[in-house]
């Protein structure tokens, strides 16, 4: 159930400030801010994630082989939040093993308290800085990295860079999913740190073949500021088995068609000049 905070629902945590705010149509909707930036929806109902990118993440994650019934996943999402997306999974597969990284022990803290977030060992919460906490990990032992980390509205550069991909790719097992959120910002074109994360991923993961994007169409044309979500796996993206013909890809177009906002997927040769035009991001030497 969604908590309440005590007066106005506002709390001073080790990274700043945190306010849930409840929709007043909806009391089972809330959001969660931090430092005034919307980071977590917190509803009653774990399969409603409001977010446009987390609904994306989830359909990338319901999408993945398909079994029957729902396999339990393996996923480490490394930027915490209210947990959204790991209450989602373990509503939608349950038994699944998670583990959620937190910079913030206070903010770790209350996310049990306001969202129903499932106990350890279904989610156990980390604290502790995202890629050290990812490097840390045993090689093969998730199947799928979340990675929504920001400072404020930026993410910190030490998780996007090519030796962080590298790690990432070494604790997927084989096949495994990376999903990252990229928040794009306007431009002559596609804005330049979305650029670099694809050219990152597309070295990284080993080609345009093996990533692809998903995004409001207005976002990718560079006409509004949002949300973007790169999929990246060490196999190329449509030999992963998702219940029908052309792979991952065409599976997850077929599904963003049916959303309830338009979403489009970029995919081979499309995601080419983006990556042509960004540069691959390197740890300081």
């Amino acid at each position: 159930m969604v908590g309440s905070g005590g007066a106005g629902d506002r709390w001073e945590t080790a990274t700043g400030v945190v306010e849930l705010v409840t929709d007043p149509a909806e009391p089972g909707r809330a959001t969660l801010y931090v430092n005034g930036v919307p980071s977590s929806p917190v509803n009653d109902d774990p399969t409603d994630l409001e977010f446009e990118y987390l609904r994306w993440m989830a359909d990338v994650l319901e999408l993945v082989a398909l079994p029957a019934p729902p396999a339990p996943l393996r996923v480490l999402h490394l930027g915490g939040g209210a947990c959204a997306l790991a209450r989602h999974v373990e509503a939608v597969r349950p038994g699944s093993r998670q583990v959620v990284v937190e910079l913030d022990a206070d903010l770790a803290a209350l996310a049990r308290e306001v969202a129903a977030v499932p106990r350890s060992p279904l989610v156990r919460i980390q604290v502790g800085d995202a890629r050290e906490r990812l490097a840390a990990r045993r090689a093969a032992s998730a199947g799928v990295v979340v990675r929504d980390v920001f400072a404020g509205d930026t993410t910190p550069t030490h998780v996007s860079t090519a030796q962080f991909a590298a790690e990432v790719v070494r604790v997927l097992e084989p096949g495994g999913l990376y999903l990252a959120n990229v928040v794009d910002r306007t431009g002559a074109a596609v804005g330049a740190p979305l650029r670099s994360e694809v050219a990152t991923a597309v070295e990284v993961f080993g080609g345009t073949a093996h990533v692809a994007l998903v995004a409001e169409p207005a976002v990718l044309r560079s006409r509004r500021y949002g949300n973007v979500v790169l999929v990246a796996s060490d196999r190329p993206l449509g030999e992963l088995d998702s219940g029908g013909g052309g792979g991952l890809p065409a599976a997850l177009e077929r599904r963003l068609r049916g959303g309830a906002a338009p979403a489009h997927l970029v995919t081979g040769g499309a995601l080419e000049p983006i990556a042509a035009a960004g540069r691959v991001l390197t740890d300081p030497s």
